[in-house]
């Protein structure tokens, strides 16, 4: 039998982890898609501590209009201006097992903007 879904993201995953780490130079930055929310922080995965987080959640983005891939290239902003203020310029993108497609190219292509490099 198949795998489900979930089961074939969660093994994405592990092979994207295996290559994908975050130091202190160049921190991860991971994302989480919902059904209806998206999720990213940047972790330094030597020390395990997230420097920088944004959500579509997030109350100054609360009053953001339009579709969810709108939403998501406003969280890459936020989260690029959280992250140039803690003094991070560049990061390794994680995508978390999704497709680089939709809302995910679209918060990375916000944080890029934004003034991240990966």
């Amino acid at each position: 039998m198949g795998l489900t879904k979930s089961e074939n993201r969660s093994r994405i995953r592990r092979r994207i982890r295996k290559v994908s780490f975050g130091s202190q130079e160049r921190p991860r930055l991971s994302v989480f898609r919902s059904n209806k929310e998206i999720y990213a922080q940047i972790i330094d995965d030597t020390t395990g501590k997230t420097l920088a987080s944004a959500s579509s959640r997030d109350k100054d983005l609360s009053d953001v209009k339009g579709t969810k891939t709108e939403l998501a290239s406003q969280v890459g902003k936020t989260l690029a201006k959280k992250a140039l203020d803690a003094g991070i310029e560049t990061v390794a993108f994680d995508r978390g097992g999704y497709q680089y497609h939709g809302r995910v190219k679209s918060l990375a292509e916000g944080a890029r903007e934004g003034g991240l490099k990966f």
